[in-house]
């Protein structure tokens, strides 16, 4: 595609044979019939949708209602289902919980593995190999440079995040949110705290 002088945008690219590869699979399997284009375009919108909106609503449930959270401990999977949600992978889902004793933090070690069906994409520091690496031989420094310094006292244990089982960590719930909503204290749960680099947002700090 050309401008009006005829001069190339600047913002196109040629595709990468990974690009390429995966265009000419996806066409092949649309003739075979396997899927049509419509479900292509359907599953595309779904993931593009996901967010970190629905391990939020998890989260603020768990904070609310001390059965969902003994069940969501117990199977994650299937407390999650009970809110309509559907993670879209066959993963084990495992919820840890982080308290005044106990903080996790989740890493993929070998590649970026991640529950997206809750928490959407991956931000692009999970998958460097500096947090990769580094969160696992020095957890507190690392949070430390995230703004997240914690007492000696309490204990740091680092999750290793695989294609079989991913990790959604339920956030200590902040000081003063006792006559809040689900929905309010939804808005207090971030990606950053359930991936344990972070603490949920108080009140006073939205």
């Amino acid at each position: 595609m050309h401008d009006e002088h005829g001069h190339p945008h600047h913002d196109e690219r040629e595709p990468t044979y990974y690009e390429k590869r995966t265009d000419a699979i996806q066409t092949l399997l649309i003739e075979k019939g396997l899927f049509t284009a419509d479900e292509v375009r359907r599953a595309v919108e779904e993931m593009d949708a996901r967010s970190p909106a629905r391990g939020a609503q998890v989260v603020a449930r768990a904070w609310l209602d001390p059965a969902f959270k003994a069940r969501l401990l117990a199977n994650a999977k299937e407390a999650i289902a009970e809110l309509g949600i559907t993670v879209g992978f066959e993963a084990t889902i495992v919820a840890v919980e982080n308290t005044e004793r106990l903080h996790h933090v989740v890493v993929c070690t070998l590649c970026s593995c991640y529950p997206r069906g809750l928490l959407g994409y991956p931000p692009d520091w999970y998958k460097s190999l500096n947090y990769r690496a580094r969160v696992v031989s020095d957890p507190r420094g690392v949070l430390n440079e995230f703004g997240l310094t914690l007492a000696p006292t309490v204990e740091v244990r680092v999750l290793d995040s695989t294609a079989d089982m991913r990790y959604l960590v339920i956030p200590q719930r902040p000081a003063g949110t006792e006559r809040l909503g689900e929905e309010e204290l939804a808005g207090l749960v971030t990606r950053d705290s359930m991936i344990g680099v972070a603490q949920a947002r108080t009140p006073a700090s939205r």
